[in-house]
């Protein structure tokens, strides 16, 4: 019963870390498990499966070589569930080893590990979610009520940050070496992804990434952490291009990224971009206003770009460059025009990034 405490916790975690972002259909959803498995044994290339007319016929070999691109994203897909798994085996045996080193229970020791280690929210923060969700609560629904399910809230992603970085250090700690063989990856397919945009990092980098993003899906929130060390590991070979991509079902999104091109114009867009991230919760347009005297932006000019809506084309263009290259959900990476789609793993990114230098030199 107690593993059970443990694993849950390790599932919803290493799920999200293989595809998570928010999607123009539906709200945060996550990449699921291929549904089909291979046979032990696969026809010879010459075998035919398939003949019509007047003696025409399709092999086994001429159809993989058609369906080539597919059946390289499955096994992709294969990898990353095994992948999981491993990850997943690989943290409960150190989870089960430190908790008996340490005489707790498993759950003892995610508590005092995870659970313990996270501020409670400020009173303030925890009011102001229950002031603007009160109209949508059923009559007579008091704060005192859902205070617990507003703290529970606020303090989900936080848990799952911390259960990460606690997870990664008994991992670094026992020395963990992952030999999963990876398959190749599929051919990629590359798109032509203007790069127009507040930047980072040199001009004349071998590595343009241009990112689509959504200041109010959290899934975005979470990858600006892995796009920094994406940044650190590469100083001189990427540079990152930030173009908007506000998805219809977050209402205050497009507003936000219209303030931060309001931002940018008194160059101060990444120390914006940051705030925005970092306050999720407050993008309406009097936050946005309090944000940019937080990162001591001239209000007044801030007030004026703003209330003129004066950004609005700009952001839409971003919108029309997105969805003309396919994008349908948030974030969204171009890797030298290479997609790279969800809040992944900055493993993800290294992956695509080295071949890229090594197919340039």
């Amino acid at each position: 019963m107690l593993m059970r405490s443990t694993s849950t916790l390790l599932a919803g975690l290493l799920a999200a870390s293989l595809f998570s972002g928010c999607n123009k259909e539906k709200a945060p959803a996550t990449a699921g498990a291929p549904t089909t498995s291979a046979s032990a044994t696969e026809p010879a290339a010459d075998t035919v499966v398939a003949t019509f007319g007047d003696g025409q016929k399709i092999t086994f070999g001429e159809l993989n070589e058609r369906i080539k691109e597919p059946l390289a994203n499955l096994e992709k897909q294969k990898f990353q569930t095994r992948k999981q798994g491993l990850d997943g085996f690989v943290v409960e045996k150190l989870v089960k080893a430190e908790a008996a080193k340490r005489g707790l229970t498993e759950e003892q020791l995610v508590k005092a590990e995870v659970d313990d280690k996270i501020p409670q929210p400020p009173e303030e923060e925890i009011k102001k979610l229950y002031d603007d969700a009160k109209e949508r609560l059923p009559p007579g629904a008091t704060y005192e009520q859902f205070k617990p399910q507003i703290v529970e809230f606020l303090n989900s992603s936080k848990k799952q940050e911390r259960a990460r970085e606690y997870f990664a250090e008994l991992k670094k700690n026992a020395n963990v070496q992952i030999t999963l063989p990876e398959p190749p990856r599929p051919p990629a397919e590359r798109k032509e992804v203007a790069a127009t945009g507040p930047s980072r990092g040199p001009d004349g980098a071998p590595i343009t990434i241009v990112e689509f993003s959504d200041f109010q899906c959290p899934f975005c929130s979470r990858a600006v952490k892995t796009v920094d060390e994406v940044l650190k590991a590469y100083p001189d070979k990427v540079k990152l291009v930030f173009r908007q991509f506000p998805l219809d079902f977050h209402k205050e999104a497009p507003k936000a990224a219209e303030a931060s091109l309001c931002a940018q114009d008194q160059n101060k867009f990444w120390e914006y971009h940051d705030a925005l991230f970092a306050n999720q919760q407050a993008l309406k347009v009097e936050d946005l206003k309090a944000h940019a005297k937080t990162v001591g932006l001239d209000t007044a000019k801030f007030d004026k770009c703003l209330d003129s809506g004066e950004k609005a084309a700009v952001v839409k263009a971003d919108q029309e460059a997105g969805s003309k290259v396919g994008v349908t959900g948030t974030p969204a990476f171009f890797i030298n025009g290479i997609l790279l789609s969800g809040a992944q793993p900055i493993d993800e990114f290294k992956s695509i990034i080295d071949n890229e230098l090594k197919a340039k030199q």
